[in-house]
Formats: structure tokens, C-alpha cells, sequence
């Protein structure tokens, strides 16, 4: 059966990162999992699309997919490619797990013109209330206990904003989440997940 026709439903973070990326341009998804956001992009916006992934299995699925993917741990930065080599670079839900978090960032915006990244909101009111009562919080966005789990570095909406700031990006868009339904209101304490698009030219952010 051809990869086409065999398509996985997209997670609400991907769909929008879908949403933002041009037809026929050139995308770097880092940490691309089984391949599932690339596989859509050349399916229909026809993208020129390549993954970096580490998981054997996961590498293994890009390939049946027909996904270009490199097999390479992030952390080992991303000097394989030229500066803007590509239109847009994805950091899907990987960035909390990132030790160098603002190299991983500032590689993105050397390589590409616009970056995207989704990570987990730890600003949700209920981990709030876990902590209060204790307890690191465990949720759908955070599954795992205090003790397994590869989230080192969680930050809220404003943590980001203000990282990006530091970094001189230039927030082009959000989108936040909470179980497949987005958010609008009071995003930095009702949504459990946050979308952002953005650019190294430095400017007045839009969100």
C-alpha cells in the first residue's frame, strides 16, 4: 500500500504546524517520530521534507513511509546543514526533553527561516494545585512519574515567550491546546499544550 493512502490521523499540535507550513517548501522536523507530520506534508502540500530521528523503529517506519530521515541524536546539534537551508524547521513536543535548550533553538533559527515548537504548558492550573498538595503533577501532556520521566526543562507560556525574547526571535503565532480542543482564553492556565511559530529576525512578536 503506498504512504499516501495510509495516513495517521494528526495530533492537534501537528495539524496546526500544518496549517503554518507553505506548499512545496523546504521542512526539517526534528525529533520526527514515525514520520506521521512529514508523511502529510508531501502527501498535501507536497513538501520537500527530512526528519532527524534517533529510535531504530521510528527511523525504520519514516522509511516505510517514504520519509527522508537521518538517524542522529539532537544533542549532537545540527552541523550536518547549511545556514536556511530550509523554510521552516519543527521541534515537536522534544523540546522539554532538550538539555541544551537554547542551542537546540538558535540551530533552528540558523537553518531554517521560520522555526515551530510544541512542548507541554506547565503553567496548567492543576499542576499548580498537584504541587500544593505535594505532588509532582501528572497529567495526559506529562505522564510520566518524577522519576522516569526525559522532561528536564518544563516551562510555562510566559518562560518561552521570554526565552524567545532573549534570543531576539520574533513570535509569529500561537496556538494552545487542552484535550484536542484549542484555547483562547486564559491559555497560560487552561491549555496543557503550546504551538509557537517564529523567525530570528528580530521585531515586535505578534502574540
Amino acid at each position: 500500500m503506498s504512504p499516501h493512502n495510509n495516513q495517521t490521523p494528526l495530533r492537534e499540535d501537528l495539524a496546526r504546524i500544518a496549517q503554518w507550513v507553505k506548499p512545496e517548501s523546504r521542512v526539517l522536523d526534528l525529533g520526527c517520530g514515525d514520520g506521521t507530520l512529514l508523511a502529510h506534508l508531501k502527501h498535501t502540500k507536497n513538501v520537500q521534507g527530512i526528519g532527524v530521528e534517533i529510535s531504530d523503529a521510528r527511523v525504520l517506519t519514516c522509511v516505510q513511509r517514504g520519509v527522508h530521515v537521518i538517524q542522529q541524536n539532537l544533542e549532537d546539534g545540527l552541523a550536518m546543514f547549511e545556514d536556511q537551508q530550509f523554510d521552516t524547521v519543527v521541534l515537536s513536543q522534544t523540546l522539554q526533553s532538550m538539555h541544551n535548550t537554547e542551542h537546540i533553538l538558535r540551530e533552528m533559527a540558523r537553518v531554517a527561516r521560520n522555526g515551530i515548537v510544541s512542548f507541554p504548558n506547565f503553567g496548567y492550573w492543576p499542576h499548580g494545585w498537584s504541587i500544593l498538595k505535594g505532588r509532582m503533577p501528572v497529567t495526559g501532556q506529562m505522564p510520566y512519574g518524577w522519576y522516569d520521566t526525559p522532561n528536564i526543562h518544563l516551562c510555562t507560556l510566559k518562560d518561552f515567550e521570554r526565552l524567545a525574547d532573549t534570543l531576539d526571535f520574533q513570535l509569529l503565532e500561537r496556538a494552545t491546546f487542552n484535550d484536542q480542543h484549542e484555547v483562547t482564553w486564559l491559555a497560560g492556565w487552561r491549555s496543557t499544550l503550546a504551538v509557537y511559530r517564529f523567525t530570528a529576525q528580530a521585531g515586535k512578536s505578534h502574540v
